[in-house]
């Protein structure tokens, strides 16, 4: 008899934790958060995106480029979302320059710490910017 309860607390017990994770993915709550290394292949491509698209929308003479990554986190869902925190500065290369950009100095250096949040689904090469948040350093 004691092994017939053994049995069911056991079925019950995969029964809850099924229907737990059914119920998950319906919501679509995030399975995990995890701080990830700014040298990942995913995280090389959304830093790139973010600093086009903020290159591009900057009313700045001046492109930036990214100086340091403080911070690097990948919640994954349906998708992926990074969130990263990273200071940029301005270089001496202007909007149609790419190449060969050194950083101002003098009375044009410019520093600012960023925070973005960007949707990622990177099988597809497609980015969303969720958040952006940049003040000056």
């Amino acid at each position: 008899m004691a092994r017939l309860w053994q049995a069911l607390r056991l079925l019950l017990v995969i029964l809850v934790a099924l229907m737990a994770l059914t119920y998950q993915e319906k919501r679509k709550t995030f399975l995990s958060v995890r701080e990830v290394p700014a040298s990942e292949p995913y995280v090389i491509a959304t830093m790139q995106y973010v600093i086009n698209d903020f290159n591009k929308k900057s009313n700045d003479k001046y492109n930036f480029r990214i100086v340091r990554v403080l911070k690097v986190k990948q919640q994954i869902t349906d998708h992926m979302e990074y969130r990263v925190n990273m200071e940029m500065r301005r270089t001496t290369c202007q909007k149609l320059e790419t190449t060969n950009c050194s950083f101002q100095e003098g009375e044009l250096y410019k520093q600012i710490e960023c925070f973005y949040s960007v949707f990622v689904v990177p099988w597809f090469e497609k980015y969303k910017i969720l958040n952006k948040n940049c003040t000056d350093g």
